[in-house]
C-alpha cells in the first residue's frame, strides 16, 4: 500500500512536469524585498475609474470596488492600469463574486517577443495559483504559435519546462481573501491571506520594462479593492 502511494505520489509530480510546471512546494519564507517609493495607491473611493482602463468590458467602480465582469465571448474582461515598473510589490484584495478566477498580469506593450506583451502573472483558481513566466512561456511567440497546431504541442511543452509553477490554496468564494505579488529579478513569490504560497524563478520575469498591471475576469464577476503597487528595494 505504501508503495502505491508513493507510485501515485510521483506520477501526480511527473504529470506536472509534463506540462511544464512545477509544484510550488519551495516557497522562500521570507521575503524578496523591502517596499521602496509607492506607485499606486487606490480604494476605489469614488465612481468612475480614475486611472484604470476598461480595454475589453467591462470594468467598473461600484460601491467602493472595481468590478470585473466578463461581457465579451471571445476574451475575458481585461482593467489595466498603467504605471513603468520592473521590481515591484503589489498588494490587492479580491473577492469571487460569480467567476470562479482571475489572472493578474504584468505586460510591457512595447515588447513584441510574446503575444500582445505579456510578461508574467498568476493566474487564481479556487484550489490553487499558476505562477507563469509569458515572456519565454506559454505567451512566447514561437511557442504560442505551436500550441495551436496539435502536432507542435508536445514540442511546446518541452520549452515550457520550469516556466511555471503551482501553489496550492483554499479560495472561497464570497470571501474576501489579500494577495501580495514580489518580483525582484527573475524570482515572484505569492502570498495569499499572510501566507506564502507560490514561487518562481525564471529569466523572463526579468524584463526590464514592465509598463502595467492588470486584471483578467472570465465569467460574472470578481471584485477587487486596496490596490497597492511599490517599487522593491
Amino acid at each position: 500500500m505504501r508503495s502505491r502511494k508513493l507510485v501515485s505520489c510521483l506520477l501526480a509530480v511527473l504529470s506536472q512536469l509534463v506540462a511544464g510546471q512545477c509544484i510550488a512546494a519551495d516557497v522562500p519564507s521570507a521575503p524578496l524585498c523591502e517596499k521602496g517609493e509607492q506607485l499606486l495607491a487606490d480604494n476605489f473611493d469614488r465612481t468612475d475609474l480614475g486611472d484604470w482602463k476598461s480595454l475589453i468590458p467591462a470594468f467598473t467602480v461600484e460601491g467602493g470596488v472595481l468590478k470585473g465582469m466578463q461581457a465579451r465571448d471571445d476574451h475575458g474582461a481585461v482593467g489595466r492600469v498603467y504605471r513603468p515598473m520592473k521590481d515591484v510589490v503589489v498588494e490587492f484584495r479580491f473577492k469571487l463574486a460569480g467567476s470562479t478566477g482571475f489572472n493578474a498580469v504584468f505586460d510591457d506593450q512595447k515588447y513584441k517577443g510574446s503575444h500582445a506583451g505579456h510578461i508574467c502573472r498568476i493566474a487564481f483558481a479556487p484550489n490553487q495559483i499558476r505562477l507563469g513566466d509569458d515572456r519565454e512561456g506559454i505567451m512566447r511567440n514561437d511557442i504560442f504559435e505551436m500550441r495551436k497546431d496539435p502536432n507542435r504541442k508536445a514540442e511546446a511543452s518541452k520549452l515550457l519546462s520550469g516556466r511555471s509553477a503551482i501553489g496550492k490554496v483554499a479560495i472561497t468564494p464570497g470571501k474576501w481573501h489579500s494577495v501580495a505579488i514580489e518580483i525582484v529579478g527573475d524570482q515572484m513569490r505569492v502570498s495569499i491571506d499572510g501566507q506564502a504560497i507560490g514561487y518562481l524563478k525564471s529569466p523572463g520575469i526579468a524584463h526590464e520594462t514592465k509598463t502595467s498591471f492588470h486584471f483578467t475576469v472570465n465569467g460574472p464577476g470578481v471584485l477587487f479593492d486596496d490596490v497597492h503597487i511599490w517599487n522593491a528595494r
